[in-house]
């Protein structure tokens, strides 16, 4: 069982990563959003606590930026229709205060606004919970997420965030800057789409993606978003 991981972090395609070990061993890592905005800049050293998951037919590696992280995902899984790729989604759209929160006053709104988990699932989740209240490991989040720059913050405090990234659908224009958008617009959209948005949920808001984010930044902004219209 892989507890723990170290090495060079080489790649970052959200909700995956690729940690390259000083043995030249690549390994694919799933991460929590919480997780990936914390990561250092490619190139540079990571360590992850990690969860092993073994099937007959697959094998994946979960990453946390915090043992509290992972032992949350533990709890999660063991609850009956919550699969890895759902406690990873719950991860992403929650921190650990807020779904500690939201199990003590048994509140499924904001879980049902998760992809993969319906009314039914909720209610499960915080019924089971409930007794295991005193076992999450919730003393703490992870490291927050970068802070908006203040020129997005300001654009979407006022609402001006409208149309000028390209969909992923689109083919972009010419010039650096245009590319680099649509790079952005890519790897959000395909960061949502492993979480489990539709693009039908998807497309408005690539549309809308202020192009001074970073891409963890750009992330965050967009489950905001989704929070707030589904």
């Amino acid at each position: 069982m892989i507890a723990t991981l170290t090495g060079t972090l080489r790649e970052k395609t959200p909700p995956t990563v690729l940690i390259e070990t000083p043995g030249g061993v690549g390994f694919e890592v799933w991460v929590p959003m919480s997780t990936f905005y914390t990561l250092p800049a490619t190139g540079e050293t990571v360590r992850l606590v990690t969860h092993h998951v073994v099937r007959d037919d697959e094998q994946q590696l979960f990453g946390f930026a915090t043992r509290a992280e992972r032992d949350a995902f533990r709890l999660l899984i063991r609850v009956n229709g919550i699969g890895p790729r759902i406690a990873l989604a719950l991860l992403s759209h929650l921190t650990l205060s807020e779904l500690k929160g939201a199990v003590a006053e048994q509140k499924s709104a904001r879980l049902v606004k998760i992809p993969g988990i319906g009314k039914k699932t909720a209610e499960r989740l915080l019924l089971e919970l409930k007794d295991k209240l005193a076992l999450l490991p919730f003393g703490g989040d992870a490291a927050s997420a970068p802070p908006t720059s203040t020129t997005a913050k300001t654009r979407a405090q006022k609402g001006d965030v409208k149309g000028e990234a390209p969909t992923p659908e689109t083919p972009p224009p010419n010039g650096r800057d245009a590319e680099t958008r649509w790079q952005l617009a890519r790897d959000v959209a395909a960061a949502l789409v492993a979480l489990g948005y539709s693009e039908a949920q998807i497309a408005p808001l690539v549309a809308d993606l202020p192009s001074d984010l970073t891409l963890s930044e750009a992330i965050k902004w967009a489950l905001q978003q989704l929070g707030k219209r589904f």
